[in-house]
């Protein structure tokens, strides 16, 4: 493509690394014009391997439109009468028997409702443990488009404790607060002290203390339920997605017609 006059963009997550691997990541990515990533801790990666930060681009990873019309405000719950939400594929990466067990090991008077919209290879598996460990375990199968607004609706809080992330925009932009693992970065940019919790491990203790401390009746997640609204609303969006997009491409663009 250079050879042909074209300037060209990569796109990626990031990169992680050190030693002769790193100098070798390096020179490979000087070869592009300028880079496109999913989250500032991808931008940071790049940056870090030598990279122009004027040439990294950040755009959101996201699979909605931004929201129109904000989400009605949900009715204060005792904790006991609360609804833990968990919608994705089910398999061993996604950490969702760490979230049936959470709940079953929380103290009788608070445990939540748990429904758990999604299939695959592991539903098998995760009922047989919830029917041992807490029936209190909704499965519905398989859900898309108008057919999981109910759901959303009626919950209070999304638990996505593995991997994935795509889930926690839609339920955020039904203004629901979110608890979240870590994963491929995404979540640091979804994710915050205003409208949720990043799990520090995949260890069932640290999402034990996370439901308990979200669920507790002094935890204001309405007010953080509107934060998520407002972060889909305003700043990670297909939206504005197409505009970083379009952005990297104009920059490229002008600056290889400058150099004609």
């Amino acid at each position: 493509m250079h050879s042909r006059g074209c300037p060209v963009i990569g796109w990626g997550l990031g990169v992680s690394g050190s030693g002769a691997q790193s100098g070798l990541r390096t020179r490979f990515f000087r070869q592009f014009d300028a880079l496109i990533t999913y989250s500032q801790t991808g931008a940071d990666q790049y940056a870090d391997l030598g990279f122009p930060r004027d040439c990294i681009f950040v755009a959101p990873n996201a699979t909605v439109a931004r929201p129109t019309q904000k989400p009605k405000p949900r009715p204060p719950r005792w904790k006991k009468n609360a609804t833990v939400l968990f919608v994705g594929r089910l398999q061993t990466r996604k950490k969702v028997d760490n979230l049936i067990l959470a709940c079953a090991a929380l103290p009788e008077g608070s445990r939540p409702r748990l429904v758990i919209i999604g299939d695959g290879p592991a539903r098998s598996e995760l009922e047989t443990l919830a029917r041992m460990h807490y029936p209190n375990t909704e499965f519905t199968g398989s859900l898309h488009g108008d057919d999981l607004k109910p759901y959303f609706t009626a919950a209070d809080l999304f638990v996505l404790p593995g991997t994935g992330g795509l889930a926690l925009q839609q339920a955020m932009s039904y203004g629901l607060p979110v608890i979240a693992g870590v994963a491929d970065g995404t979540q640091s940019d979804l994710v915050r002290k205003v409208n949720g919790w990043q799990l520090v491990d995949d260890q069932v203790e640290t999402l034990v203390s996370t439901l308990a401390d979200a669920l507790a009746q002094s935890t204001p997640l309405g007010q953080m339920g509107e934060a998520s609204y407002r972060i889909v609303r305003d700043e990670i969006n297909i939206e504005r997605m197409v505009e970083v997009f379009l952005a990297a491409i104009e920059q490229v663009s002008s600056t290889y017609k400058g150099r004609k």
